[in-house]
């Protein structure tokens, strides 16, 4: 949870008046843990991350999947040098499944056929 920066000094200027830390966090509601990080970081601002840096590009696996769709995830992750995992999550998100081969089906109904 984001606190405020107001909220922020004012559990800094309470502990460093004399205020314990354990009796700072039980009056405003706060861990102890973010009290003792506050007292060691000089900017009290929130921190924003507008967007991670993604290893995986999703439109070459995009190509490479039309290019080569028989290629095994294990091998697509060894070429993109991510593993395996990133690859299944990636090809879900993009709503790419695969697809069996249908002449196996055709090949195991003849068989069928034939034998009965």
């Amino acid at each position: 949870m984001a606190y405020s920066v107001d909220l922020k000094t004012r559990i800094i200027n309470y502990v460093e008046k004399g205020g314990s830390v354990a009796k700072a966090a039980r009056i405003f509601q706060v861990g102890r843990a973010s009290i003792y990080r506050w007292l060691g970081s000089e900017d009290l601002e929130t921190l924003k991350v507008k967007r991670r840096k993604r290893k995986l590009d999703w439109e070459a696996l995009e190509k490479e999947v039309q290019i080569n769709p028989e290629v095994r995830l294990i091998d697509r992750a060894k070429q993109f040098g991510v593993r395996p995992n990133a690859i299944s999550y990636a090809l879900k998100k993009m709503k790419i499944t695969r697809k069996k081969n249908n002449c196996d089906i055709t090949k195991e109904t003849e068989k069928k056929e034939c034998s009965t």
